[in-house]
């Protein structure tokens, strides 16, 4: 069944256009509570620092209430770290007010668990089918009541800390950390200055509409110029949420999703502690995979979308995973992608290797990867299509175990994205482009 309002990680849109409007807050609060916390409970809601957050929080707020279900309002914190304290106020699920990476002109509603993991499909259908049934408002004996729970934003970054390897501190590191305007703004600094570092903030100035705006994970620049100029060992990009990663060597070069999950997972085969694969997405690079053999690693490719690396995590016994952009998974030390637990994972590794990031990223060669957006009339399966799976067949041929397509159409808009990896970047793009005329052709 396709969900109407739930996507891949909640639901999301622009600011006062369906669905994110303050009625249709107000009922999925009303609908979730019947799903949910059906005989009353306990709702944790977060948000990151997005304007219209506020809103959105005092719609859900008056929905959960109404509803018969108590609220905790704990304020700005990235989403992982309500899915941390949904588990430990005991609550029977999270909301997080957020659009992610994106500008302030979006926002969106996400839902987590008791135990701190994304809602079932299933679960996200029911909450759909109870939005027909219009809002609930109990009388004054059994509505819930609300709380503010801000002051105990601390725990989580004490929660943080403890993931760090014992007896491992970050005295004499010099960090530039850019929170992107967002969630982490006040917990990130916090967090590493707590724990030594010397620690110069960028991006932790939010106003309500700067979010994810020229910084953050999703544009590095301003991070890339800071790390070196100010001799710092490492520079740290969060996106507005604080669930994805990006991390600055001391050369000022970017380390993506791949490298770091790379580093990450090296570590912990070295030290004996590595269950199952490490698992990433149709789209991470074949560098990692190449990497990992050589080190003994299974690696295996999920769907594209963290909630299938969670997945695949889950069903195979793995603990390291996720996605080029940053959204990394260690399942052996929280449930879901945090951004500040996977740096200090990365962090822990630079200070007992004695290693610098730059010398633990080189073990990873990244393959060029060429991506190619063909926009068509109607979204239609490439791969049925003959005369595009002969001309994938001739360049998978011709690029042996060196290199790999994925052709995909996209669930979102009339696009099929043509990616080809290969050894040489030229060559690479020429495949890519002799695939996209193919497909071009068979759109006509």
């Amino acid at each position: 069944m396709s969900r109407q309002y739930f996507g891949t990680d909640g639901v999301r849109g622009r600011v006062g256009e369906p669905p994110m409007t303050v009625d249709f807050a107000l009922a999925l609060a009303s609908a979730a509570a019947r799903v949910l916390a059906p005989r009353g409970g306990t709702v944790l809601i977060g948000k990151d620092t997005r304007l219209s957050g506020y809103m959105f929080e005092a719609a859900l707020e008056a929905g959960f209430v109404a509803a018969g279900v108590n609220v905790k309002l704990i304020g700005p914190l990235p989403t992982p770290g309500i899915a941390y304290m949904t588990r430990f106020f005991g609550c029977d699920f999270g909301v997080v007010i957020s659009a992610s990476h994106n500008l302030y002109e979006d926002n969106g509603i996400k839902f987590f668990d008791r135990e701190g993991g994304k809602l079932s499909d299933e679960l996200e259908h029911e909450i759909e089918r109870e939005l027909g049934n219009g809002t609930t408002t109990r009388g004054s004996r059994e509505l819930g009541r609300a709380l503010r729970v801000d002051k105990q934003r601390t725990e989580y970054q004490r929660f943080c800390a403890s993931t760090l390897a014992p007896g491992v501190t970050l005295e004499g590191l010099k960090i530039v950390l850019d929170c992107a305007n967002g969630a982490a703004y006040k917990v990130g600094p916090r967090l590493f200055a707590d724990l030594g570092a010397e620690l110069i903030p960028v991006g932790s100035s939010p106003n309500g509409r700067n979010i994810n705006d020229g910084c953050g994970s999703t544009s590095p620049g301003l991070l890339q110029l800071t790390v070196p100029g100010v001799r710092a060992q490492v520079g740290i990009a969060l996106d507005g949420d604080g669930d994805r990663l990006v991390m600055i060597d001391h050369l000022g070069r970017i380390v993506d999703g791949d490298q770091l999950i790379y580093i990450i997972a090296r570590a912990r085969k070295e030290a004996g502690a590595l269950p199952g694969p490490v698992v990433g997405t149709l789209m991470s690079n074949l560098g990692l995979e190449v990497a990992l053999g050589a080190c003994g690693i299974e690696f295996r490719r999920a769907k594209v979308g963290d909630r299938y690396v969670l997945a695949m995590l889950k069903e195979t016994g793995g603990v390291i995973g996720g996605e080029t952009s940053g959204h990394i998974l260690c399942l052996d030390r929280t449930t879901t992608g945090d951004a500040l637990v996977a740096a200090l994972q990365v962090i822990g590794v630079m200070r007992t290797s004695g290693r610098s990031l730059a010398e633990l990223a080189a073990g990873m060669p990244r393959f060029p990867q060429v991506l190619l957006n063909v926009r068509v009339a109607e979204r239609f399966d490439p791969a049925a299509v003959p005369a595009v799976s002969a001309a994938v067949a001739r360049v998978e041929k011709n690029l042996g175990h060196e290199g790999r397509v994925v052709l995909r159409a996209s669930g979102t808009e009339p696009v099929i994205r043509v990616m080809v990896e290969g050894r040489e970047e030229a060559v690479t793009r020429g495949y890519a482009e002799e695939i996209a005329a193919a497909v071009k052709a068979a759109a006509a």
